[in-house]
Parts: C-alpha cells; structure tokens; sequence
C-alpha cells in the first residue's frame, strides 16, 4: 500500500466550543438549500481542533436538508485524530492529513470549511493553501474560509466556488449572533487573513465599518428588534453607501451580510 503524502501545514490552536460555527451551518442552509441536498462528494472538516463538536453538529444540522451526508473531520495532529475516532459513526469519520486532503480513491469534495486555520498563517501562504485545497472540489463546490470569536457570536469569512476547474471569490460573510448585542467595527478583529492586515485608518475597509456603523446607528433609531435593525442597516449600506450585498431577507434575517466580491469597494462610480 502506498504511504500517504506528509500533510501540508501545521497544527491549529485547536480551541473550539459548542455552536461555536453553527452560523457557517445555517448560511450553507439557507443559501444554498439545492446544492446540499443534492451534494456530491463529503463535506470537510478542515482543522476542528482538540475536539470534533464542529463535525458532529455540522452532520446533525445538515442532515436535516441531505439525509445522506457525508462528513469528514480532518486534522493534522495525529493524537486530536485519535481522540475524535469514538465520535465516528456512519456518515461521520475522522482522518490524519492537511490542506493536501487525506482522500481515498474515488472520494469526492462537495464543500471544505476551514476556520481559524489560515489566520495562523502568513498572507503569502493563503493563496497556496487554498489552490491545495481547491483541487478535489467537484465543479461548483464550496469552500468556506475565516475566523470567528471564541463562542462563535462574530464570524467572517470568505466564500469560494469552483467554477470551470477556478476558484472564484463569491464574496466575503460578516454574521453576528443577533440575540447578542454588537458593533460594527468589532468584526475587524476576526476579519479572515487576507483582510486583517488591511484595515488601516483610512482605508477602504477602514472606512467601510465607519458606513456600517453609521446605517447601524441609523437603524436603531427606526427599530429596536435585533433583526429589524440589521436589515434595515444593511439595506441602507446597499442603496445609500452603494455597497454591493445580497438583500434577500432569508439571509439577512438570520444576520448575514453577504458582501460582493469586489469588497471593499463600492458599487458606485464615485467610490
């Protein structure tokens, strides 16, 4: 049998803690119901850390839309990969391995999220390790890369599909806890890696949060209700501010803020 190549990366922090990405769960529900229920190939786990509570609720949330789901917890130190192997259960495994996946023959990749890893990283390395992690993708797959605060109340993340055998950015996701409070600005503190070293006073993303804050501010003093508020502050981000975002209120409801790919530059021309 031949040896399996040596993993490609380093080992996480491996903190981790109940829910604490099951914002990432509900987006993949919500905006792309069709493409889970009929997803080819397993959903990866990339780097879930001292524990695999993120593998196990991933399964149990998304089972609910795609009955058959398969997940696969991946982690580069051997002994987390020991300690997750009584979690195993049919559809749910855990394998030795890095950005380089451990895959068998024949296995697909439907989806790869990979959160709080890369931020670990120096910038330069981002684009191999993606490029890595992108080549088993099926054509449309999903990769979901970013940070969150240690309970999961802030998430921010970059989203990809493949499209003709590239990676396309389809937009960044900036999704608070509703159900606590939050400012604005505090995402810049879990932006993902190729965004965090580039909020400079000032600058585009820098003056992106002062906007954001602002219809924020705005928004609460039309509405009290968490949701409310949200909605109405990203709606006056896109038609006042011209950021381009997706207005569907099945998203931002549940406290997404879907951004463009061209983030953080605005829609209008006098950007």
């Amino acid at each position: 049998m031949a040896r399996s190549p040596r993993p490609l990366g380093q080992p996480t922090r491996g903190k981790t803690a109940p829910n604490r990405l099951r914002k990432s769960d509900t987006f993949l529900a919500v905006a792309y119901p069709e493409y889970i229920r009929h997803m080819a190939g397993q959903y990866i786990d990339l780097g879930y850390g001292f524990f695999p509570l993120t593998s196990v609720e991933t399964l149990r949330r998304l089972r609910r839309l795609n009955p058959g789901l398969q997940v696969l917890g991946v982690e580069i130190d051997p002994q987390r990969v020991a300690d997750a192997q009584p979690f195993t259960e049919p559809g749910l495994s855990f394998r030795l391995g890095g950005f380089n996946l451990p895959l068998r023959a024949g296995e697909q990749v439907g989806v790869i999220r990979a959160f709080n890893v890369l931020r670990q990283y120096d910038e330069a390395a981002v684009e191999v390790a993606l490029a890595a992690l992108a080549a088993p993708l099926t054509p449309g797959g999903l990769i979901i890369e970013g940070t969150s605060d240690p309970l999961g109340r802030l998430l921010a993340f970059n989203l990809f599909e493949k499209r003709s055998a590239r990676l396309a950015s389809a937009g960044l996701v900036l999704a608070p806890a509703l159900r606590q409070s939050f400012q604005p600005r505090q995402f810049q503190a879990v932006l993902p890696k190729n965004f965090i070293h580039h909020a400079e006073p000032g600058g585009r993303i820098d003056r992106f949060f002062a906007d954001w804050h602002a219809a924020w501010q705005q928004a609460r003093s039309q509405a009290g209700e968490p949701r409310q508020v949200f909605t109405l502050a990203a709606t006056r981000l896109a038609r006042h501010y011209h950021y381009r975002l997706d207005q569907r209120p099945a998203l931002l409801r549940r406290g997404f803020l879907w951004l463009g790919p061209d983030w953080p530059a605005k829609a209008a021309p006098d950007a």
